[in-house]
C-alpha cells in the first residue's frame, strides 16, 4: 500500500512549476523530501544525530550527488559505478552548506548530514538551483533546530528581461549567472559571474531572485505543516555563566582595543592577542579553570572580536593600521618563471600568488562528464593552498572542497576576457605561498598578469577585491581589502573580480539580517574603486598582453580542410600525420567542425619552420589546378610511358605528364626530353575525357614546328570484330593448347 503523500507546487509564473514531495521515500531519515521540475527529480534526506559531539562546532555535511542513471547513463572508467564527487557536485555542496550553516545554532554540535541526489535528469533543468530548496524543505519536515527556511535560485538575464532557474540554453544567451540564496527577509549568499554588469544591475538581479525565493519558502512551510510540524528536539545546551563573561570582558576589553589600535603585523598581533589571553587565564586558579577553562577561552575571544569592531566602528581605524578603504602595498612581477609559457607574482600585503599559464591545443581540454553536463573546457584554472602558506604543518589530503571553490571563482572571474577566437586550451595554476586575506582575489590578479606575459589576448584585463562589513545596526563600515581576521569578525564578506568596464564575478557570504540594498550597493560601489586600484598597478606591471608567445612556448596555427580529405591526411592507421608530426616535431590535432562539417586542423609546435611545413602540406592537398592555366612543375619520377611532376607551389601535389605531351616531335625515351628534378613549365587542361585523369602539356606551350602533321587518330574499328581493336578474340581455334610444363 503507498502511504499517504503530501505535496505543494510552485508556480514560476511563466508555465513552469516545482513540486515539492513528501511521505513516499526514506521515511527512516528525519526529514526527506523530493523536488521535480519538469523530468528532474532530486531526493533530499536529513538525519542528525540525537547526541552532542565532543566537539565545539557543527559537524554538519552537505553532499550532493548526480547518478548517472538519472541520465540514462553509465559513469565512465574501468569501474562502472559512481566514484569521488566531480567538482560541479563539490561546487552544489558548498553553495547548499554556506547558507544552511549558520541558521543552526552556535551551540548544537550533534553530527548531521545532509543528501542530496539528482535522481532523475532533465535537460532543460539544472539541477543544482534546486538543491538548497531540497536541502531546506526536508529540514523543515525533521526535528532540528533550525533559525528559519531558506531556498537557493539561479537568476539569468536573457535579452533584457530577468529569468529564474533557466535552461542551460537560456544561459548560454544570458549575461548574468547568478545563485542566490536567502531567507524571506534576508539575502544569505550570491555566488556568480557577469558580462561586465554595473553594481546597480548586479542589485537588481538579487531583488529579482529573491521575490522568486519567497514564495518557494512559503511552499516550503505549507508542506510542514500539511505533514504535521515536529516539535523541535532538546538537545543539551552550552554553559553560560554572565558574570564569568563580564569579568573577562573587563579584564580583556581594553587591551585588546590598544593592541588594535598599534596597526602591526599578524604575527606581532598574534602573539600580542595571544599574551593578554595567557594574563587574563593567569588570573583563575587551578580549580577555576578546571571548571570553567572552555568558557575562559570563549569569552575572551568574544571580548577581542567586540574591541576590533568597536574600533573599526568608532574610529575608523583595522587592524593592520589602515583606514577602511584603503588598500595594502601591492608589488608585481611578470615573466619569473624562465620555462613556463606565462608566469607572474602577485603580491598585496601579506598575501601572495604565483600564477602559471601553460598553452595547449584542445587534446588538452578539461573533460567534464557529470550526469547533467556533458562538456568541455578550453580555459580552466587550478588554485593551490598549502599549509605553509599560513604557517601551518598539516596532512595533503588531495584537493580540498576549499580549493575547488576559490579556483573556481577565480575561473569565473577570468574566462570571459579570453576572446572567442583564443586558438589554444589554456590552463591558469595559482599556488598560493602566502595567505592573510583574499588568495582567489590574489589568484584573479595572478592570473590576469600570467595570461597577459603568456601572449593571450586578453579582451580586458581583470582584478578582484575582497570586501568585508562591520555593523552594529546603527553604525556600519565597509572594508577594502581585508585581512584574514577581519573574515571572521565580519558581517559580510565577498569578493567581486571585474574589469574597468563593469563585474565578472562575483561571491557573498551575509551574515546579518535584513541588509539593505542602499548598503549593498555602496559596497560594491566602494569595491569598484578598489579594484580600480589594483587594475592600475597590474597595467603598470604589463600594460597589454605581450605580441607573441614565448620562444619555447607552443604556437599554434588553425587551418582549415575540406570533410572528404580528413582522411587522406591522417592516412592509413594514422601513417601520414604521425610521420608529419615526426618530421616537423609539431602537435597535430583534427577536430570536426559540427556545423560546417569541416575539418579542423590544429598545428602546434615551438619551431616555425616545422608549422610551416604542415600547412604547406596542407595547402598542397587543397591546390587546386585552375583549367588553362600555366604551372611550374618538377620532375620526381621518370616512368617509360611519361614523367611524374609535382607543383612547385604545392609540394606532394602530384600529376603524370604524358610521353606524348612532352614535345610536338615523337619522343621514345622520356629521358630523351626530361630528366629527374627538371623544373619546367606546364599547362593544365583539367580532366581528360578519353582517360577520366589529370592532363598537363608541355608541348602545348612549345610554338608548333614548321610543316608539323599531326598523327592521324587511332580508329578503334579497324579491327572488324573482336574483344579490342586488336583483334584479341580472333584467335586461330586450331591453336594448341599450352604444354603442361609438368609433363
Amino acid at each position: 500500500m503507498i502511504p499517504k503523500v503530501f505535496k505543494e507546487v510552485i508556480d514560476l509564473g511563466d508555465g513552469r512549476t516545482i513540486s515539492l514531495e513528501t511521505g513516499k521515500l526514506a521515511k527512516q531519515a528525519h526529514g526527506s523530501v523530493v523536488v521535480q521540475m519538469g523530468k528532474a527529480m532530486l531526493l533530499c534526506t536529513v538525519v542528525s544525530n540525537y547526541k552532542q559531539a565532543d566537539v565545539d562546532f557543527l559537524p554538519l555535511t552537505v553532499d550532493y550527488r548526480e547518478k548517472f542513471a538519472a541520465a540514462g547513463r553509465y559513469p565512465g572508467g574501468f569501474f562502472k559505478r559512481e566514484a569521488r564527487p566531480s567538482d560541479g557536485e563539490v561546487l552544489t555542496m558548498r553553495l547548499v552548506d554556506r547558507v544552511l550553516r549558520p541558521l543552526f545554532p552556535k551551540d548544537y554540535h550533534a553530527e548531521t548530514q545532509v543528501m542530496i541526489q539528482l535522481m532523475s535528469h532533465d535537460d532543460d533543468v539544472m539541477p543544482d538551483a534546486l538543491a538548497g530548496l531540497a536541502a531546506s524543505a526536508a529540514i523543515q519536515l525533521s526535528d532540528f533546530p533550525f533559525e528559519c527556511p531558506i531556498s537557493e535560485a539561479r537568476v539569468a538575464r536573457v535579452n533584457g528581461e530577468f529569468v529564474i532557474n533557466p535552461s542551460r540554453a537560456q544561459l548560454a544567451e544570458s549575461d548574468i549567472d547568478m545563485m542566490i540564496g536567502a531567507s524571506a527577509d534576508s539575502v544569505m549568499m550570491v555566488e556568480g559571474e557577469m558580462d561586465e554588469i554595473s553594481e546597480e544591475e548586479m542589485a537588481d538581479a538579487i531583488k529579482f531572485a529573491h521575490e522568486s525565493i519567497k514564495v518557494q519558502i512559503k511552499a516550503q512551510v505549507a508542506l510542514a505543516e500539511a505533514f504535521g510540524k515536529k516539535e523541535v528536539r532538546e538537545y543539551a545546551t552550552a554553559e553560560q555563566n554572565e558574570e564569568l563573561a563580564k569579568k573577562i570582558h573587563d579584564l580583556a576589553y581594553d587591551k585588546c582595543y590598544a593592541i588594535a589600535k598599534q596597526g602591526t603585523s599578524k604575527a606581532e598581533r598574534g602573539a600580542a592577542f595571544a599574551e593578554v589571553k595567557e594574563e587574563v587565564i593567569a588570573t583563575f586558579t587551578e580549580e577555576e579553570l578546571e571548571e570553567f577553562g572552555g568558557l575562559v577561552s570563549k569569552y575572551y575571544n568574544k571580548a577581542e572580536k567586540e574591541a576590533v569592531r568597536e574600533l573599526t566602528l568608532s574610529e575608523g581605524i583595522r587592524l593592520d593600521g589602515r583606514k577602511t578603504d584603503e588598500i595594502r602595498p601591492i608589488w608585481c612581477e611578470v615573466d619569473y618563471l624562465p620555462s613556463t609559457h606565462g608566469s607572474s607574482i602577485f603580491t598585496r600585503g601579506e598575501t601572495q600568488a604565483l600564477a602559471t599559464v601553460t598553452l595547449g591545443t584542445s587534446r588538452e581540454a578539461n573533460k567534464i562528464d557529470m550526469p547533467s553536463y556533458e562538456g568541455e573546457e578550453s580555459f580552466y584554472l587550478h588554485y593551490n593552498f598549502p599549509p605553509f602558506c599560513t604557517g601551518e604543518a598539516r596532512p595533503l589530503r588531495g584537493t580540498s572542497r576549499r580549493e575547488v571553490g576559490h579556483g573556481n571563482l577565480a575561473q569565473r572571474g577570468l574566462k570571459g576576457m579570453i576572446p572567442d577566437d583564443c586558438p589554444y586550451t589554456v590552463r591558469v595554476v595559482s599556488e598560493v605561498l602566502e595567505s592573510n586575506g583574499s588568495s582567489s582575489m590574489a589568484t584573479v590578479c595572478a592570473g590576469t598578469m600570467a595570461l597577459m606575459d603568456a601572449g593571450v589576448k586578453l579582451t580586458r584585463p581583470v582584478s578582484g577585491i575582497a570586501m568585508g562589513l562591520i555593523s552594529d545596526g546603527d553604525r556600519y563600515a565597509v572594508l577594502s581589502d581585508i585581512l584574514g581576521d577581519e573574515d571572521h569578525l565580519g558581517d559580510m564578506d565577498f569578493k567581486v573580480t571585474g574589469t574597468a568596464e563593469g563585474i565578472t564575478a562575483c561571491q557573498m557570504d551575509i551574515k546579518i539580517k535584513g541588509l539593505s540594498y542602499e548598503i549593498l550597493v555602496n559596497a560594491l560601489k566602494q569595491a569598484r574603486d578598489g579594484r580600480l586600484h589594483i587594475l592600475s598597478k597590474l597595467t603598470d606591471t604589463i600594460e597589454a598582453p605581450s605580441a607573441e608567445v614565448k620562444a619555447h612556448a607552443p604556437k599554434m596555427v588553425n587551418r582549415r580542410i575540406p570533410n572528404e580529405l580528413i582522411g587522406a591526411f591522417i592516412g592509413p592507421g594514422g601513417k601520414h600525420i604521425q610521420e608529419l608530426q615526426k618530421e616537423t616535431e609539431t602537435t597535430i590535432v583534427i577536430t570536426e567542425d559540427a556545423v560546417t562539417e569541416e575539418g579542423i586542423i590544429e598545428i602546434l609546435g615551438t619551431k616555425p619552420e616545422g608549422i610551416e611545413a604542415v600547412i604547406s602540406k596542407i595547402e598542397s592537398m587543397m591546390f587546386k589546378p585552375e583549367k588553362g592555366s600555366v604551372y611550374e612543375v618538377k620532375v620526381i619520377k621518370m616512368l617509360d610511358f611519361g614523367a611524374v611532376v609535382e607543383y612547385t607551389e604545392a609540394p606532394g601535389n602530384e600529376v603524370l605528364l604524358h610521353v606524348s605531351e612532352l614535345a610536338w616531335e615523337r619522343t621514345d625515351n622520356v629521358s630523351d626530353v626530361v630528366k629527374l628534378g627538371d623544373i619546367l613549365d606546364v599547362k593544365y587542361f583539367g580532366l581528360d575525357p578519353r582517360t577520366r585523369k589529370e592532363k598537363v602539356s608541355r608541348k602545348a606551350l612549345l610554338e608548333k614546328p614548321e610543316g608539323y602533321v599531326a598523327r592521324p587518330p587511332r580508329d578503334d574499328k579497324r579491327s572488324g570484330g573482336g574483344r579490342d581493336n586488336r583483334g584479341r578474340d580472333n584467335r586461330r581455334d586450331d591453336r594448341k593448347p599450352r604444354e603442361n610444363k609438368k609433363d
